[in-house]
């Protein structure tokens, strides 16, 4: 089997509501779509998210820099391929826009070699976990006029269609202020039930981080989510140390070098790696396996209808992130099927591949540069 084609587009989809979280509003979300084609007819899908701007920046690193490292290649061959698209990287960035691209190439190559395998992902990986995947329920955005009952009530509604884990934004308004929205949330779904926050960057320093995370150790919190930039590796080491909340972080990080520096500081209890940004699949794996030699958890950042699999088939993986509709994640707008909410979690797609179909009519009205 070889690779005959290798096409992209990059799809801007606007948000119904402009939604906040600490330290950014987004009114849109730019996503790269990458298709390739074997010559026995098989196609993968690959998909990344960009940013809120210039998306078309990693669609244009796929056509113009990447492509050339798998056409006419057997799309078995990931760790060659992969060894390829990064060393060739080495002047244009070996992370950032090069990397998702990498990323959203490699997924599709392991779409591909699961259809021909005719199983599963999850199963073509080789599986955990059987049948349902654990989930969280992601959200508790900022909008105008949302009040902490507000966000009582919404997170309620996660565990009323079964999640016993849910996810809210921290660090926009005062720690005080927070401290507040915590408590409602705690009060409305009761102690059973793990609550996650993400701060998304939301400190400039170790010190303002811990006096916050402190003022809400009572409510029990299941993890603190990227407290610092990326970069501050040193900070969030020293956060960890210095609070008696889980530090979780990796969202933005790439690569298994990013995450070895992580773990070796002791940066965070929890990582999540995002098989869209960090080199796709190929690189997760590698990611997953240091984690799991230094008794890390992992619990990957967004795009459920990929990680539902890379949980699936990894044994110190916790949780799916996932979004109940398509108000912040709104990739799955172009996207013919959803995954099923099952018990307390996902069931796992039982379809070939990733099990993802792409809505060509839907993927028309935002695509800003059609296939090539």
């Amino acid at each position: 089997m070889k690779v005959t084609k290798i096409s992209a587009t990059t799809a801007v989809i606007p948000l119904r509501n402009v939604t906040s979280f600490s330290t950014r509003t987004v009114s849109e979300r730019h996503y790269t779509i990458v298709k390739i084609l074997t010559d026995e007819g098989i196609e993968g899908i690959g998909f990344c998210y960009c940013g809120n701007a210039a998306g078309s920046i990693v669609t244009s690193a796929v056509r113009n820099l990447l492509a050339k490292h798998v056409i006419g290649q057997d799309p078995h061959n990931t760790e060659f391929i992969w060894d390829a698209m990064y060393k060739d990287a080495l002047l244009m960035g070996r992370r950032g826009a090069v990397v998702r691209a990498i990323s959203a190439i490699d997924n599709a190559l392991w779409d591909i070699n699961a259809k021909h395998a005719k199983l599963p992902l999850y199963q073509y990986l080789g599986g955990f976990y059987q049948d349902v995947v654990p989930a969280y329920a992601s959200g508790g955005y900022y909008l105008d006029g949302k009040t902490p009952e507000h966000l009582a009530e919404e997170c309620l509604s996660y565990v009323d269609m079964g999640f016993k884990a849910v996810k809210i934004k921290v660090g926009r308004v005062s720690a005080i202020e927070d401290a507040a929205r915590i408590e409602a949330v705690r009060n409305a779904i009761g102690d059973e039930v793990e609550l996650f926050t993400d701060a998304n960057n939301a400190w400039n320093d170790a010190t303002s981080a811990i006096r916050a995370i402190r003022l809400w150790e009572d409510y029990d919190l299941g993890w603190v989510e990227e407290p610092t930039m990326p970069d501050e590796m040193e900070a969030s080491a020293a956060i960890a140390a210095r609070v008696d909340v889980p530090i979780a972080t990796g969202e933005i990080h790439q690569t298994r070098w990013d995450f070895m520096d992580m773990i070796d500081r002791q940066a965070a209890a929890i990582i999540q790696p995002d098989a869209g940004v960090c080199g796709g699949i190929t690189e997760f794996r590698r990611i997953a396996a240091y984690a799991a030699a230094h008794s890390i958890t992992i619990a990957p950042h967004w795009l459920a209808d990929l990680h539902v699999h890379l949980v699936a088939a990894t044994p110190n993986a916790t949780y799916v992130e996932y979004f109940t509709d398509t108000e912040v994640l709104n990739i799955m707008e172009i996207f013919n099927n959803r995954l099923e909410v099952k018990g307390h979690g996902l069931a796992l797609p039982q379809t070939p591949g990733i099990g993802v179909e792409i809505d060509e009519k839907a993927l028309s009205k935002f695509s800003i540069d059609s296939w090539e």
